[in-house]
């Protein structure tokens, strides 16, 4: 193996290693949002969760003395926010509303084969056929699954479904357009820049949400889902996940996500005390069987 070759397979795998940490981070969101949401209004979870990760944001990059965003990376930072500051946190937290936290955990499983697909449309990313037939079974499993945990009954999606799936579009977006960016910016800087950029809109937004909350006792186990969802959800895990998109590639890295839904499911079953049945798991371990399968498949960059 030539030295360039070599630096490659150990830039992919600390990517594919820091993915990992930033999907571990991420499997605890649904939980989380769902304690947060016993106490706190949808909206207030959604962008109050990004406005204090956004202010914590502010004195890491003041402290550590980061460089202001290039030009054209400001283009990149505002989709990135676009997906991940507003769009997935939003359509998220308004989904779990109407659907189970198991049924949404495994419906997100299709995230990584949609942020795959951006990752080829948007950063000239070239998976294999063998990759593409995998996502594909990958989908249909999510959406059979989708349509046979509808508990309004009928083959059709629900409006949580609906949410969901848009949130994931968006998310994917602003995965990929952040993995860009960190390429030049780094990793955590990415992340951090966008939620400031967002904060002239977040707090006002969040503000006044917060002032709509009744004046009732907040309890630890809301404060605490809250806090999980802004400072390890909405920023810390995304320090990982960005850089390991950026070193390993989107394609690649995205496709750890395969592990999120079943490591959710062990989530909402210890922290919520949710039963999970075996239709739900099996489906779960299907769709890490059949995204697993794409992950192997050749990825060119």
């Amino acid at each position: 193996m030539t030295s360039a070759a070599l630096h490659g397979t150990r830039r992919e795998g600390l990517g594919l290693g820091l993915g990992l940490l930033g999907v571990l981070a991420f499997s605890g969101t649904v939980p989380a949002t769902v304690l947060a949401l016993h106490a706190f209004s949808p909206g207030f979870v959604a962008l109050g969760r990004a406005a204090l990760a956004g202010l914590v944001a502010g004195l890491l990059l003041l402290a550590f003395r980061q460089r202001l965003p290039r030009r054209d990376e400001l283009r990149g930072l505002a989709l990135a926010a676009a997906g991940v500051v507003f769009g997935f946190p939003l359509l998220m937290t308004w989904a779990l509303r109407t659907v189970e936290p198991a049924h949404g955990s495994v419906v997100l499983g299709i995230l990584p084969l949609a942020t795959a697909t951006c990752g080829a449309l948007l950063q000239r990313e070239r998976p294999s056929p063998a990759f593409w037939l995998t996502a594909a079974a990958g989908s249909a499993t999510v959406v059979a699954f989708a349509l046979w945990d509808n508990p309004s009954g009928g083959l059709h999606l629900a409006w949580g479904d609906l949410a969901l799936l848009a949130a994931i579009a968006l998310a994917a977006l602003g995965y990929a357009e952040g993995a860009r960016v960190a390429r030049s910016l780094g990793g955590w800087q990415t992340i951090c820049w966008a939620l400031v950029l967002s904060l002239p809109i977040l707090l006002p937004l969040a503000g006044r949400d917060l002032l709509a909350q009744p004046a009732e006792p907040i309890g630890p186990a809301a404060w605490s889902g809250f806090l999980y969802v802004a400072l390890i959800s909405q920023l810390a895990g995304f320090f990982a996940w960005y850089r390991g998109l950026a070193l390993g590639g989107v394609a690649r890295v995205s496709q750890l996500q395969l592990l999120q839904p079943f490591v959710t499911l062990v989530f909402v079953w210890l922290v919520l005390a949710r039963p999970i049945g075996p239709m739900t798991l099996g489906f779960a371990v299907l769709v890490v069987a059949l995204v697993g399968l794409g992950r192997r498949a050749t990825v060119s960059r």
